[in-house]
């Protein structure tokens, strides 16, 4: 049955396997233990979700049996014997309320598969319609897509990987319901009624739609299929009909913007873009602190070694004469520096402060018992501490 599996299934999920282990090891290690405590919280929260959708499939559908509607039960176990699937999932009818749909679910360990009254009833004169979508959601079961999705699930997130481990489990179930059809083209026509609805599917020119994949070759086509879990339609009926059939590239391009976009499952490629934004949003309010942060203690440190002339001069001058001289100016030293920043002295503790246009260092000098002057820096007016550069805070420790 290793026709049924989509090539690039295997290489993906297995990436994304190996990926999701090992970031779930790190958040275990990283937390000393505590993430363990998030994850069974989640699984507590899961269990509850999913229990009330087990109910409601339980209590408001209606279960496929030899009795009821035993046409399509012969359908459905048909198609799990056809897959080699020796536990047979149990099988409900919903109705679907206008939703063209069908899904596959597990809980406890006990498999389900859920039809919509919509695509039972559109596919009511389509002897192979049912069974290929009934093959499709048993694909999921019978690939353990439901089991895995856990381990896999803190990686599932990241561009082009999520997405495509995505288009290429949804190929390999229409493989799976493509081998419970009776043939390529009925499978196909089953597969077209997800463009063309519930009624004009029967007039569907598959030729005619198959071409249509020509048109998904071009950039925006491209990316918004890259941010999909889905492949386009037409190319779903182009593999059906022909599964070894080349279909057209991906712009080339496209790869360039879709690689920035987090994948966001059926939330659609918007809600990826904005979960884009909001990410690069985070790290804009992260990285712009940050940076000008950087650009302040470069330019502090800038203006600490431009100083380091005027102290030296200072030291100098109270060596020679013992006293502290009145101002800069009786010093002979210049009151501003080549950046325009202010030098300004205190003639009573010969304490020099400099005002710049991050804000003010003071240097404050002490006599040590050898007889020596040695400074030190910290932040005066408008520059708080954590700004200080590393030159400032050394100084007078070393």
């Amino acid at each position: 049955m290793d026709e049924l599996v989509y090539p690039r299934e295997r290489v993906l999920g297995t990436i994304t396997l190996v990926l999701g282990i090992l970031v779930w090891l790190a958040l275990i290690v990283g937390t000393v233990g505590i993430a363990l405590i998030g994850l069974l919280i989640g699984f507590l929260f899961y269990l509850f979700m999913h229990s009330a959708l087990i109910a409601h499939i339980k209590g408001n559908g209606v279960e496929l049996s030899e009795s009821q509607f035993p046409d399509m039960y012969a359908q459905f176990t048909a198609c799990c014997e056809r897959l080699q699937m020796d536990r047979h999932p149990r099988a409900y009818i919903m109705n679907g309320d206008g939703r063209f749909n069908a899904f596959a679910t597990k809980f406890l360990g006990t498999p389900f598969v859920v039809l919509y009254s919509d695509v039972v009833d559109a596919m009511a004169k389509h002897a192979d319609g049912v069974r290929f979508y009934i093959g499709h959601e048993l694909g999921h079961l019978r690939m353990k897509h439901l089991s895995g999705h856990f381990l896999r699930w803190p990686v599932l997130w990241l561009p082009l990987l999520g997405a495509a481990y995505s288009r290429a489990r949804e190929s390999t179930c229409d493989r799976h319901g493509l081998a419970c059809s009776s043939s390529p083209e009925g499978a196909a026509r089953a597969l077209g009624a997800l463009a063309a609805g519930p009624e004009r599917w029967q007039h569907l020119d598959l030729t005619a739609y198959r071409e249509q994949t020509r048109q998904t070759s071009g950039f925006w086509m491209s990316l918004h299929e890259l941010l999909a879990g889905y492949p386009w339609v037409s190319k779903r009926v182009a593999r059906v009909m022909n599964p070894e059939e080349k279909l057209p590239s991906r712009n080339v391009f496209s790869y360039f913007l879709a690689i920035f976009v987090p994948y966001s499952g059926r939330l659609g490629s918007g809600f990826g873009l904005l979960v884009m934004i909001y990410i690069i949003g985070l790290l804009a309010a992260v990285a712009i602190p940050a940076y000008q942060g950087y650009v302040t203690r470069a330019e502090l440190s800038t203006d600490i070694a431009a100083s380091a002339s005027i102290r030296e001069k200072l030291t100098s001058y109270y060596l020679t004469t013992h006293d502290i001289p009145t101002s800069l100016r009786v010093a002979g030293l210049p009151s501003h520096l080549t950046d325009g920043s202010k030098l300004s002295l205190d003639s009573n503790n010969m304490v020099l402060t400099l005002a710049t246009r991050k804000g003010t260092l003071v240097f404050t000098p002490q006599a040590t018992k050898e007889g020596k002057i040695i400074w030190f820096c910290s932040a005066g007016k408008g520059l708080h501490k954590n700004a200080v550069p590393l030159a400032c805070r050394q100084m007078g420790r070393e």
